[in-house]
């Protein structure tokens, strides 16, 4: 999925990349233990996910959601409509999150090369 991303995992990228959204920074399709998350954002723990017509098995994402909030991660879930036909709705609703977030005490369980995630 990282090399064909879906039109609208693409536009939203395209607002989160780059510390576009409130300075936080995201990572796109990263891994998490053995899940694979659309979006990440390490600093607050945050996954956010977008949803097409082949995301059907809601009891499946609240077992995964529960689980990744077990290791102190918060997921946000959009519709495909959502982020197409409402994206500066998706984009407020993400940074309101974002802020009442606390930042994450422990590093990100696969920090990039560059060490990001790891303390100081």
């Amino acid at each position: 999925m990282r090399h064909n991303p879906t039109e609208p995992e693409k536009r939203l990228w395209s607002r989160l990349s780059q510390s576009q959204l409130g300075g936080f920074k995201f990572r796109r399709q990263a891994t998490i233990g053995m899940v694979i998350v659309d979006f990440l954002c390490p600093q607050k723990g945050m996954i956010v996910e977008v949803d097409g017509h082949t995301h059907s098995d809601a009891a499946s994402y609240e077992r995964r959601d529960a689980a990744l909030a077990v290791l102190g991660f918060r997921t946000v879930r959009f519709t495909n409509t959502d982020v197409m036909q409402n994206i500066e709705g998706v984009l407020a609703r993400l940074l309101d999150e974002l802020r009442a977030l606390p930042d994450r005490r422990t590093p990100h369980p696969n920090p990039s090369p560059e060490g990001e995630g790891l303390e100081r």
